[in-house]
C-alpha cells in the first residue's frame, strides 16, 4: 500500500553500477530496481551481447539485431519503454529485426557527448500504481481500453499492417506485469469511444512529462551499459551539445510474454 500511495517524484530511479565481477549482484539489482549500469565495458557490439548474457544468464531467450543512435546536438529523448514490431524479409523468409514484447534492453554509450546526455529512469510500476488514487479515470484507462500500439506510425515500411491492440498495463501468463509507453499509440480505427481516448492519451502524455521534470539524472561513462527492465522501467535522456552515439540491443528472456 505505501508503494501505491508514493508520489510521482518516488518513481525516480537511479541505477547501482556494477562491474563484470557482480553477476549475483547484477540480477539482484535488476530483480529490485528493473535497471543497472555495468561499469568498465569496451566500447563494442560483443561487449553488449556479452553484457546480455552476463545479466540473464540461463533466462536469455532471443537476442535482435543491435542498432545505431547518433545524435549531434541532440534535443531531449523522452521517457519511453522500448518496443517496436519490425519484419523484413530475408531472402524469402519473414524475418524479426524487433519484437512487441521485448522484455530487456541493453543500451551502450559509445560516444559520450562534450556536454549534457544525462540519462533519467523511471519505475513505471511504481508511477502508475499512484494513478489509482490520483487520476481514477486515468488508471482505469490504461488498465481497461485497448488502443493501438503503433498506429501511429502505419506508413512505416517494415511495420506490419495488422493493428497492434493492446492495453497500457497487462501481464504476462505467468505474472509479470508491462506497463508500456509508446509514442506510436492511437484509438483502434471505428473506436466508438474515439474522443474519450485521445483525451486520455493527452492526459496520459501531459503525466508523464510532468514526472520526467521531477527524475534524478545520472551520466553514463563510455563503455558502460544501462540494462533495463523493459516491461517496467522506462528511460530517457536530456539534450546535449556535440555527438552523442548509442548501441542498443533488445531481447526476450524466458519469462517475456
Amino acid at each position: 500500500m505505501q508503494e501505491m500511495l508514493a508520489a510521482p517524484a518516488d518513481a525516480g530511479l537511479v541505477p547501482e553500477r556494477l562491474d563484470m565481477g557482480c553477476a549475483d549482484a547484477v540480477s539482484s539489482c535488476l530483480a529490485r530496481d528493473g535497471a543497472v549500469v555495468l561499469t568498465g565495458q569496451a566500447p563494442s557490439a560483443r561487449t553488449l551481447t556479452v553484457a546480455a548474457a552476463f545479466a540473464l544468464g540461463e533466462q536469455l531467450r532471443q537476442l535482435f539485431p543491435q542498432r545505431q543512435r547518433s545524435s549531434s546536438e541532440g534535443s531531449p529523448v523522452h521517457l519511453h519503454a522500448d518496443s517496436f514490431d519490425v519484419v523484413v524479409d530475408v531472402a524469402g523468409v519473414p524475418t524479426r529485426r524487433r519484437h512487441p514484447d521485448e522484455d530487456f534492453a541493453l543500451v551502450q554509450l559509445t560516444r559520450p557527448p562534450l556536454s549534457g546526455g544525462e540519462s533519467f529512469v523511471a519505475d513505471a510500476y511504481r508511477f502508475v500504481d499512484t494513478l489509482r488514487t490520483a487520476d481514477p479515470e486515468l488508471w482505469e484507462f490504461l488498465t481497461v481500453t485497448d488502443v493501438d500500439f503503433y498506429g501511429a506510425w502505419a506508413g512505416l515500411r517494415g511495420l506490419p499492417s495488422t493493428p497492434r491492440a493492446g492495453r497500457h498495463v497487462e501481464y504476462t501468463r505467468g505474472g509479470r506485469r508491462i506497463v508500456r509507453r509508446s509514442d506510436g499509440a492511437v484509438p483502434l480505427h471505428r473506436d466508438p469511444d474515439e474522443e474519450h481516448i485521445k483525451v486520455m492519451l493527452t492526459r496520459f502524455e501531459e503525466k508523464v512529462r510532468a514526472l520526467e521534470s521531477t527524475l534524478p539524472r545520472f551520466s553514463l561513462e563510455e563503455g558502460d551499459i544501462l540494462i533495463l527492465d523493459n516491461y517496467r522501467c522506462w528511460h530517457g535522456r536530456d539534450a546535449h551539445a556535440g555527438d552523442r552515439t548509442t548501441r542498443i540491443l533488445t531481447l526476450l528472456s524466458a519469462e517475456a510474454r
